[in-house]
């Protein structure tokens, strides 16, 4: 099996003194990995997204990024590895065009202006964005507005990609938009952790999900197996994906011809049907 390309170590973070919002999180996360982080909100997600970036610092335990252990000293190794898209684009976008947001990263690599352009031109045309280049961000709709803050990411060209609710306040067409440059961000090996409430994009499209409560780890399992889990969808205060719900349906009514098939898509419950 390959090494993972992060671990965690007893990672904790507090705010304020309070009570824990991490509390003795450890992890491997190995390249290539589609992760669902779910949980209820307050269970430490975007903590531990913050944490994993830099840019909040923990109060104890370590990162390792490819065996190396992050320090203050190559705080900025992991920033450039880790890329955050937030959930509120407005949160991300600090420039007065689409150009200058993408580039921004970029130029802080301190990379040549040749390169940063390179950059840039590509990212916008991977988010489809290119005829956007000179128009201000904050001026685009919400859909638009997203496909700059992932076009900022893809301009760092970050090894791991993390998506906090990226489909929150999304309408249908760019959701789907976003599943799909998903899917070309898996072609190319990216390692990606999304957190949602969608379970059943959870259940379609990760390969594993992590499932935080009270600042700690729960489960940590395929989706089919934490979504089965009872005891574990009570705890995080999470449903069960409707396509799983339908299959076992089927199931008791017979009308399944293979009951630990488990489709997860709608497209793989027709075949299972055939």
């Amino acid at each position: 099996m390959a090494e993972p390309i992060i671990k965690i170590r007893d990672l904790r973070y507090a705010y304020n003194d309070e009570k824990m919002a991490l509390n003795g999180i450890d992890l491997d996360i190995y390249p290539g990995e589609k992760i669902a982080v779910i949980g209820s909100n307050g269970a430490g997600k975007s903590t531990f997204f913050l944490n994993l970036n830099g840019v909040l610092t923990p109060h104890a335990g370590e990162i390792y990024y490819k065996n190396t252990l992050i320090t203050k000293r190559n705080l900025n190794d992991l920033r450039r590895a880790i890329g955050i898209v937030f959930q509120d684009a407005d949160n991300q976008i600090i420039a007065s065009t689409v150009e200058e947001e993408v580039s921004f990263g970029p130029m802080n690599l301190k990379l040549s202006m040749e390169e940063v352009e390179k950059r840039v031109d590509e990212a916008l045309e991977y988010m489809n964005i290119s005829s956007y280049r000179e128009r201000p961000p904050h001026y685009l709709s919400g859909g638009e507005k997203k496909r700059v803050s992932i076009a900022d990411i893809i301009a760092m060209k970050s090894d791991v990609i993390v998506f906090d609710e990226p489909t929150a306040a999304l309408d249908p067409l760019n959701a789907a938009m976003l599943e799909e440059v998903l899917n070309k961000l898996e072609n190319e090996g990216k390692t990606m952790l999304i957190s949602t409430h969608d379970v059943d994009f959870a259940y379609r499209w990760t390969n594993r999900a992590i499932v935080f409560c009270a600042g700690k780890i729960i489960a940590d399992d395929t989706p089919l197996n934490v979504f089965k889990n009872e005891e574990i969808l009570n705890r995080a205060s999470l449903k069960r994906p409707t396509m799983l719900d339908v299959y076992e349906i089927l199931s008791e009514k017979g009308l399944a011809p293979d009951k630990s098939l488990y489709p997860r898509t709608p497209a793989q419950l027709r075949e299972a049907l055939a």
